[in-house]
């Protein structure tokens, strides 16, 4: 099987190229860096069954396909995770993050049909915005404000489902679609702007934890791992196919008590940074999985303060190998 990600050194992206490198699959990673790294990919770089193209899905797709030709055989499925995914990022990236979930998404749904391969596209709980409805299903219309200041990503992103659901009616593609809520782990960037990030980095810091607001706004947290083995079931599931997918663990915990957590598995004593709550932040957010448990036999199994803890000794690792430099 040859898989095709874009967005391959990013956070998940890595992670999900590793998994199928180790399920015996040939990944080709696609990734321009704007908010990636290849550092992400050292673990798979010299793998004889990974190629990685440095390429704009955006603009520079024929590059993309010259490589698939010049390899003489096509890709079996296309993965589409490339866009910017933290407020941090999209806030400075607006137009980049339209422009990749919109036309980067057309540019590689269309692609997959010409190679008649089965395609994922990555969207996001940020399409249910504020939610009105809790815990959010996948029938479940949202409540966007649409020219936001989170506008950018939360609407490329129900414009990038629109695409993707038109093509599965008009062209029979064979297309499916996740929602991907909070994810945390190994390899987020320190200065991501996402409240694991965040509150990680301030603790191993000692620098008092930053909560939004008096902290009561929830989310829930899905460790890497989980969010990966729900991502592969999806695509490899031909039940799937045409289906809209909440991927995300149910625990929901306000920010207070999530940052409680944090200084108590870093070691340190808790300090609040109170600071007023951004516009459009959603004030509760958890998934309702009941179709991806029915469809895809599919739950996460790693327990916050385990995942946690894996996160914390990763950023370690991370700040001593960056003073060792």
């Amino acid at each position: 099987m040859i898989v095709l990600v874009t967005g391959a050194a990013g956070f998940i992206g890595s992670h999900l190229v590793e998994a199928y490198l180790e399920r015996g699959a040939h990944v080709i990673g696609v990734d321009n860096l704007l908010t990636g790294s290849e550092a992400n990919l050292d673990a798979v770089g010299a793998s004889e069954r990974f190629a990685f193209i440095r390429a704009d899905v955006v603009e520079e797709w024929p590059i993309v396909d010259r490589f698939v030709r010049d390899l003489g055989v096509q890709p079996d499925r296309v993965l589409h995770l490339a866009s910017p995914a933290s407020p941090e990022d999209y806030a400075k990236l607006p137009l980049e993050t339209l422009a990749v979930n919109s036309r980067g998404t057309d540019a590689a749904l269309g692609a997959a049909q010409r190679w008649r391969a089965r395609f994922l596209f990555a969207s996001t709980s940020e399409t249910y915005g504020d939610p009105l409805e809790h815990p959010q299903t996948e029938k479940y219309w949202g409540n966007v404000n649409p020219i936001g200041p989170r506008s950018c990503y939360d609407e490329s992103k129900r414009f990038g489902e629109a695409l993707v659901s038109a093509n599965i009616r008009v062209n029979n593609a064979d297309a499916r679609i996740i929602r991907i809520f909070n994810t945390y782990g190994p390899r987020m960037r320190r200065n991501d702007g996402r409240v694991v990030a965040n509150l990680v980095s301030q603790a191993l810091a000692g620098e008092p934890l930053t909560v939004y607001g008096r902290g009561v706004q929830t989310r829930s947290f899905c460790y890497v791992s989980d969010l990966v083995r729900g991502i592969i079931a999806c695509t490899e599931a031909d039940v799937a196919r045409g289906e809209v997918i909440n991927l995300g663990n149910p625990d929901e915990y306000s920010i207070r008590e999530f940052a409680e957590i944090v200084a108590r598995l870093v070691g340190v004593e808790l300090q609040i940074d109170e600071r007023p709550m951004p516009e459009d932040d959603p004030a509760r957010r958890r998934p309702d999985i009941t179709k991806a448990h029915r469809l895809l036999g599919w739950r996460p199994v790693v327990p916050l303060q385990e995942g946690l803890l894996r996160t914390i000794d990763a950023f370690r690792k991370s700040a001593e190998t960056v003073r060792g430099a």
